[in-house]
């Protein structure tokens, strides 16, 4: 394999919820194997932040990759968190991991990442949007500081008929999501990005199809994490997956430029998206995909 030059590097900032859904140990996994990405810290979000970070701990060890890790925020601004439990902690006991972490707060620590490399960080977030929302507000300088946005947050359109108004990342702390959606990036260059569920609902595989393909070692840990989340469910969406990869290539996805507004409702809707299509507006929201193309540059990077 060849060497990748520096400037090719991508620096990426990582906000998680891993440990809930399995497809955060997929994207964290990714980058671990990217030869592009420069993972330059990882921060953990909503409930057992601590437990989280453990989780992400056992992945970088698996790659042997030395990356700071900062447990972040629990609870949603406005509330207590919609996501207390962490289920893929029980694969803990199997794999080595770290058991304390910095005692410096997560909003500080991607404060002071940012600021250490203006214009070249990308904020990678696919979680409730908790820490950004707190980041922007306490740190305003920050976000005319990032190279770019990027979130695996929101349903932008009527496209997938089967998804849930009200994105899950959206609905786990929508007074969040509204902030990081109202809080303006500071010139056309900088992307403030979101694959929904528009897009992501179409990369998927089945149980028998992620034990096929998830044979390399540092995919080892995540297939065993992998076997929780299939104790209730048969399907794995690459939600976080593709908001990561698509940083290292777009052309996965076609997008629509516009502005999202966060609404919220009672209920399971709390959080939903409305989307205005036009070429001025802030955001980009992915509209398709191409799901071979994902796959292939997914798998390409374990090899």
């Amino acid at each position: 394999m060849s060497m990748v030059s520096t400037e090719s590097k991508i620096k990426v900032l990582f906000d998680t919820d891993i440990g809930s859904d399995i497809d955060d140990a997929v994207a964290l996994a990714y980058l671990l194997a990217q030869p592009r990405c420069d993972l330059v810290g990882i921060t953990t979000v909503s409930g057992q932040p601590i437990v989280r970070a453990k989780l992400a701990s056992a992945l970088c060890k698996a790659a042997g990759v030395d990356v700071p890790i900062v447990p972040g925020i629990e609870h949603r601004l406005d509330g207590p968190t919609r996501q207390p439990n962490v289920q893929q902690a029980e694969v803990l006991p199997n794999w080595s991991h770290d058991a304390e972490f910095s005692d410096q707060g997560a909003v500080d620590f991607m404060a002071e990442t940012v600021r250490n490399s203006p214009g070249e960080v990308v904020l990678l977030a696919v979680g409730p949007m908790t820490n950004i929302a707190k980041l922007f507000i306490e740190h305003p300088d920050v976000p005319a500081l990032l190279k770019s946005l990027q979130l695996m947050c929101g349903r932008f359109t009527d496209r997938q008929h089967r998804a849930p108004n009200a994105e899950w990342n959206s609905h786990c702390d929508p007074a969040a999501a509204g902030v990081v959606y109202s809080t303006p990036l500071s010139n056309e260059n900088q992307l403030h990005t979101s694959l929904g569920l528009d897009v992501t609902y179409d990369v998927v595989m089945d149980s028998s199809e992620v034990r096929e393909y998830f044979k390399q070692p540092l995919l080892q840990p995540v297939l065993e994490m992998s076997e929780v989340w299939f104790n209730e469910r048969e399907q794995l969406k690459f939600h976080d997956p593709l908001a990561a990869v698509t940083l290292f290539d777009e052309t996965i996805c076609g997008y629509e430029q516009g502005t999202a507004t966060v609404i919220r409702r009672d209920g399971r809707d709390d959080g939903t998206m409305e989307w205005v299509a036009d070429k001025s507006g802030p955001h980009r929201v992915g509209v398709t995909v191409d799901a071979a193309r994902f796959f292939n540059s997914y798998f390409s990077v374990f090899s």
